[in-house]
């Protein structure tokens, strides 16, 4: 893969027929630009996808040793570690990283690539492989250096560095089956906006549905807080037809439903299990020990670091590359009870 430089403000000149001083005034006092030059400017800078860097210095070399993490979420540690090892490498390199977080709104993430971008960012990290066309266009019309992490995808051109959601939460959910569950409840991350929540809430639903006389008792969606996992914990065992497990798309929403469960007078895993997803702190001091998905965090950030410096030097022929999962039990997992 070759990675072409960003479009310049000699780019942008030549597009539109006149001097880089010309598109300098243009950019910082446009009131000394004549109008019909500055409309082939603009015309210029929307075509080439041009954002003038504020590091004046930078953008004469193309380098400035800093690169942008968008991430969705600070609130919660479940990008803590990856973050920090993906810095730990650029450090080694001599690269500072800027961080900017979206909120999980996709209009956000745009906002701040550009952002990051008009910075002096050499290139971007991204979360996901949910985003607007818009922002697509973007990044491929600027050529902007970027590598997509916590999520794995083959048959593209993109630059991936992680896993594979779904085929992670449809193994997870095969082994809940074994342990003889047939009603299950599914209490996923919000989906509109987030694909790796979309493909493990749509992975234990197809392992669910494959499975002989199991069913999908209740499938709620919350946002990744542990109120958000009590509350929809409590609304799925408010059913009648209550669920002997319980998959969860997180950790913290898996903690948020034993706290759900205990101040019901259920036992886990003896009345009801409870499983989790990423494998965080929590997981493993919560009580009893949650049984989860252990996503690869600090491998994925080394690993995306890595790729992405590389990106951005321009090697060629490089790839993405897919890191493995593990399903962890622990105590908070059991054989379906026996008066089901």
């Amino acid at each position: 893969m070759s990675i072409k430089t960003h479009p310049t403000l000699q780019d942008v000149a030549v597009s539109a027929g006149v001097s880089t001083a010309t598109v300098s005034r243009a950019l910082n006092d446009p009131d000394k630009v004549g109008q019909a030059a500055r409309d082939r400017i603009d015309h210029a800078i929307a075509v080439l996808g041009y954002t003038p860097n504020f590091g004046a210095r930078a953008l004469a070399t193309n380098q400035t040793n800093t690169v942008g993490a968008i991430i969705p979420t600070l609130s919660n540690a479940m990008f803590a570690s990856g973050i920090q090892a993906f810095q730990e490498v650029l450090a080694e390199a001599g690269v500072t990283l800027l961080i900017a977080t979206t909120g999980y709104d996709p209009e956000n993430e745009l906002r701040q690539i550009k952002s990051l971008m008009s910075q002096g960012a050499s290139g971007l990290l991204l979360i996901g492989n949910d985003r607007l066309d818009e922002t697509r266009k973007y990044l491929a019309t600027r050529r902007t250096p970027h590598v997509i992490s916590w999520c794995f995808h083959d048959g593209t051109d993109q630059m991936f560095v992680g896993f594979d959601n779904y085929a992670a939460a449809y193994d997870a959910t095969q082994r809940v089956l074994a342990k003889g569950h047939k009603r299950i409840g599914i209490i996923a991350g919000d989906c509109a906006t987030n694909d790796r929540a979309r493909a493990r809430r749509d992975a234990a639903i197809a392992a669910i549905d494959s499975a002989a006389d199991a069913q999908v008792v209740q499938v709620i969606q919350a946002p990744y807080r542990i109120d958000a996992g009590r509350q929809a914990c409590e609304e799925i065992l408010s059913f009648a037809n209550r669920p002997t497990a319980l998959i969860c798309g997180n950790d913290v929403l898996a903690a948020g439903a034993m706290i759900a469960a205990r101040s019901l007078n259920l036992k886990i895993p003896d009345d009801i299990s409870i499983i989790g997803f990423d494998d965080i702190g929590l997981a493993s001091v919560v009580s009893p020990p949650m049984t989860t998905v252990q996503v690869p965090q600090i491998e994925m950030g080394r690993a995306a670091a890595t790729l992405l410096l590389d990106v951005v030097a321009g090697k060629p022929d490089l790839t993405g590359e897919r890191l493995d999962t593990q399903f962890i039990e622990r105590g908070s997992l059991g054989p379906v009870p026996e008066k089901d």
